[in-house]
């Protein structure tokens, strides 16, 4: 029995015997906490300002529509420059502009234009930030771990979304709003340092892209010429567009749904991101991505977000939020592997950067239509259309994979290596 759990602990938490990528992960438990508390409180100064989820819907939008436009050329860049030197860089970006919101909070001079302006800038970061950081995972551990080393960033990521709300709650309700952006300004150093202390001659580096005429479009046609990486894309635009609009539902379904307030919202947000690292640790634990699993996942997270419109008091719906955490981690982290395993070195990062646009560049589109459908029809609503997206993306997968035979239960050993190759190799063993 001992053995058999020191097994799974090993399979679960293999890319942690990496230096390089130990010092990564926590890091980004710091960083990502710091995001999660911002996000809460940017949710909830829009309220303060304006009390309409339209205007949260469109803000959320001004964040990501530089994702949907400039992380295709984010992809480019990180596959010609040195990623660790990249991330830098957007790091640092990133820990200046949470200070200035910081400080036009506190002094009382924010406006809500500027709210927009900061927005578009952070996802200006964002896109260039996304890619690198995406791809350099791979770069830390090599490619038999990649799988694991991303399902364990989605666990930071949600584990922060634990951490970062409650005391973004405590601090929004003590010392007021400002407080929460200068604490996620400081949390980006904590990335810089990590990146400073990593040993360069444990990295793997892959091959930097010479620069070159066309290359985005080289990698668009790339994409949609391997049929594993067109769906998973096509899936991630359907979920990324709808579903994943929780920074808009989340406010409105506690303030005007259950009137439970900022306390409520970081509850929610909470139980949310712990269910999320608990998915995250089982997906770790269950090896390399199968088509079949990112459709069961997205059918699973369509029907528990649906239910979710349906909880009919704030009590019933602490109850579901793990559930809906642990399927939307599990989403997105077998798409995320999905992806990498699948893409040609070379394109990786042009990829990835659709995975970007996919599953956050399309919120310009679905923040302001979700928000308006939470706000002029009910938010229980606008989870609704949310968890019907996440099935009809599923039902597209299942036939898309199937008519490519690509719906078993398959472990992937080769990657393609030129432009040109229409379909990844895959062998015929059963996954783990």
């Amino acid at each position: 029995m001992n053995a058999r759990v020191s097994a799974v602990g090993k399979r679960t938490f293999a890319a942690m015997r990496f230096r390089n990528y130990r010092l990564y992960f926590f890091s980004q438990i710091v960083s990502f906490s710091g995001t999660w508390m911002a996000m809460l409180a940017q949710s909830w100064l829009v309220l303060e300002l304006t009390g309409s989820g339209t205007a949260l819907g469109t803000v959320v939008a001004m964040q990501f529509l530089p994702t949907m436009l400039l992380a295709p050329i984010g992809g480019v860049i990180a596959d010609r420059f040195d990623k660790r030197r990249l991330i830098t860089i957007t790091q640092s970006a990133a820990a200046v502009l949470a200070l200035l919101l910081g400080v036009l909070t506190i002094t009382d001079t924010i406006e809500l234009w500027m709210l927009y302006v900061i927005a578009a800038m952070f996802g200006s970061v964002t896109a260039l930030d996304n890619p690198a950081r995406q791809t350099f995972v791979m770069e830390m551990v090599g490619p038999d771990d990649v799988s694991n080393a991303v399902t364990l960033n989605s666990v930071v990521v949600n584990g922060a979304r634990v951490i970062g709300p409650a005391v973004g709650g405590v601090l929004i309700a003590t010392v007021g709003i400002g407080q929460c952006f200068l604490i996620n300004a400081a949390s980006f150093v904590a990335v810089i340092i990590a990146l400073r202390m990593m040993d360069g001659d444990q990295l793997h580096p892959t091959e930097r892209t010479q620069r070159g005429r066309g290359q985005l479009r080289e990698g668009l046609r790339y994409a949609w010429a391997v049929p594993t990486l067109r769906t998973t894309l096509i899936m991630l635009v359907v979920i990324g567009t709808i579903t994943y609009e929780f920074t808009v539902t989340l406010p409105l379904l506690a303030e005007f749904t259950f009137g439970a307030g900022s306390s409520g919202l970081a509850a929610m947000t909470a139980l949310m991101g712990g269910g999320a690292v608990v998915g995250g640790l089982f997906i770790a634990a269950a090896g390399n991505p199968t088509p079949r699993r990112l459709v069961a996942v997205a059918v699973a997270f369509g029907v528990v977000t649906g239910a979710l419109a349906l909880m009919p008091t704030l009590w019933a719906a602490l109850v579901l939020m793990p559930l809906v955490g642990a399927c939307s981690v599990a989403v997105i982290a077998l798409s995320n592997s999905t992806l990498q395993l699948n893409s040609a070195p070379m394109f990786r990062g042009r990829v990835m950067a659709l995975f970007s646009v996919a599953l956050l560049g399309s919120t310009p589109i679905g923040g302001p239509i979700v928000g308006f459908i939470g706000e002029h029809v009910s938010p229980r609503a606008a989870l609704g259309v949310g968890g019907l997206a996440s099935v009809a993306a599923a039902v597209f997968g299942w036939y898309a994979f199937a008519k490519v035979g690509d719906i078993s239960d398959r472990r992937q050993v080769e990657i393609p290596a030129r432009p040109d190759t229409t379909q990844p190799v895959i062998s015929a063993s059963a996954g783990s």
